[in-house]
């Protein structure tokens, strides 16, 4: 019996370590993101909180809509679908009346919530985006946030002027973009 538990061990020795390395690596490479970013950590936290509470209320009060709200130096991005003006509006009161929400931009359409597939494309279209911009090395991807809503892309951060354009032209000339949406707060 004892034996076995010591062969037991021994193999799991080397994936725990492998999931210590894991993890210490990945709390590096946030360590590393939250360094980069140009907003302060307690906006950043306030950020975080502001799309909890957002998802939260919205569904709460508005379980018919489809809402994604994104929130970059507590101004607020919510888009998705609401099924009549009334419901957007309804939903852009209830964003304004969050702590620490500076601004809102209110994206949404009116319409019927959209199907699995065409919200997983919104997924993939932002990738690519940001791929782009990695690829591109003109300027720190860590300083544009890109989201995607229906072949829009919508890029926030606080970015120098010339940032703004280069990310505007990756995002425009990537496949399967329709339009793009500027909501930058410069650096200058």
């Amino acid at each position: 019996m004892r034996l076995i538990l010591t062969l037991v061990v021994l193999a799991i020795v080397p994936v725990i370590q492998g999931c210590v390395a894991a993890a210490i690596g990945g709390a590096a490479v946030a360590g590393y993101a939250v360094g980069e970013d140009r907003r302060a950590a307690a906006v950043i936290a306030d950020d975080e909180a502001i799309e909890f509470k957002v998802r939260n209320r919205v569904a709460e009060k508005q379980p018919s809509a489809h809402v994604s709200a994104v929130s970059y130096n507590r101004m607020v991005l919510v888009n998705g679908t609401a099924p009549n003006e009334a419901a957007k509006e309804d939903i852009g009161k209830i964003v304004r009346a969050v702590e620490n929400v500076r601004g809102i931009y209110n994206e949404m359409e009116i319409g019927p919530n959209r199907n699995f597939p065409s919200l997983a494309g919104d997924g993939v279209l932002t990738s690519k985006v940001k791929a782009r911009m990695v690829d591109a090395r003109k300027f720190n991807p860590l300083h544009v946030k890109v989201v995607s809503d229906n072949g829009t892309v919508y890029l926030l951060g606080i970015v120098k002027r010339q940032e703004a354009e280069t990310a505007t032209e990756i995002a425009r000339t990537t496949s399967g973009v329709k339009r793009v949406v500027r909501m930058f707060e410069y650096q200058d």
